[in-house]
């Protein structure tokens, strides 16, 4: 055994060979503070060899479907070993730290601290940024009537919707240029936005999907002569402003540069761990519109995981994020 195995963390990715899974290995690999443990193709249905590894490692990365990881979870018996959870399963769970840096003063440390960390969904994030800091400061009234609309590149979807999108052989397989879905109005992020954004009622939430692989823009429209206190659209700036200022990789753009624009693309910052958020206004009509633009592989998912895991291992938050990926 090496002084580099004595003194590394080990890390295991249950669910690796997901787009998540990938991205987080990709960025994980070559580094010298943690040794990544594996199964072969053929281990991973066997529920002994995966047992053991969920009790090995120091931390569990779960890259999982919602139910697949409620029973890793479940596997896991050493109360020494910590998690990061992709899915969906524990998002609004008691006992689970959400895995949010920027979301609040305290929440480093409580990610750093924590034995069981819930990564956000990247709709989930996006809203919750815009959301939350709004809502705190009493700009959106908790039980305000919210609607989200949004549009995703398609590898939001996973291995399934991204063989419908780029394989011509497949049998479900789409040239569809957009299309909304989720019209039961019942998507799995919007517990998690509405918990996490502290409102009373479900935000009515619109998702859809983009011929593109990935990127994404989420929409919050505000009619500002209808909430409470009358606020412009400087003062809902302002509240998002203060609320990350100094942040590295949430970041509000200043209103003359969101002006500026005559469009917005989602991939822009695709490859990247970052979310801007702007603030269109027609101050005239008394409107506004806060976006949130983020890549949902990226901060939407491997890059904040990365980010949770290189917290709860005491490394510079940065590590492994300023290297563009773009699967």
């Amino acid at each position: 055994m090496t002084r580099r195995d004595i003194m590394a963390a080990t890390i295991f990715i249950d669910g690796e060979a997901g787009t998540t899974g990938l991205q987080i290995r990709k960025r994980l690999e070559g580094r010298d503070d943690i040794r990544l443990m594996s199964l072969g193709d053929a281990e991973r249905k066997d529920v002994e060899r995966r047992r053991a590894r969920l009790n090995e490692a120091d931390i569990v990365v779960l890259c999982l479907p919602d139910d697949a990881a409620r029973e890793a979870v479940a596997m896991i018996e050493n109360d020494a070993v910590r998690v990061i959870d992709a899915s969906s399963a524990h998002r609004t769970a008691d006992g689970w730290i959400y895995g949010f840096p920027e979301y609040a003063p305290g929440q480093r440390a409580a990610i750093a601290a924590a034995k069981r960390v819930t990564n956000p969904g990247c709709y989930a994030i996006t809203s919750v940024a815009m959301l939350h800091p709004l809502v705190e400061a009493g700009l959106i009234a908790t039980d305000w009537p919210v609607t989200i609309n949004a549009i995703s590149g398609y590898s939001g979807g996973g291995k399934g919707l991204i063989r419908a999108f780029e394989d011509d052989s497949a049998p479900d397989h789409t040239d569809a240029p957009f299309r909304l879905y989720a019209l039961g109005l019942d998507h799995k992020h919007v517990p998690e936005i509405q918990h996490r954004s502290g409102l009373v009622h479900r935000p009515l939430f619109v998702p859809s999907v983009g011929h593109y692989r990935q990127g994404m823009l989420v929409s919050l429209p505000l009619q500002l002569d209808a909430l409470p206190g009358k606020p412009g659209a400087d003062d809902i700036h302002r509240a998002l402003t203060e609320r990350y200022e100094g942040e590295r990789h949430v970041r509000v753009l200043p209103r003359a540069e969101t002006a500026a624009l005559s469009k917005l693309e989602p991939e822009a910052l695709n490859g990247t761990n970052d979310l801007h958020l702007h603030v269109f206004a027609n101050e005239g009509a008394g409107q506004a519109l806060v976006v949130g633009l983020i890549d949902n592989l990226g901060k939407g998912a491997s890059g904040q995981a990365l980010q949770n895991l290189n917290l709860m291992l005491g490394a510079p938050e940065e590590t492994g994020l300023d290297t563009p990926l773009v699967l």
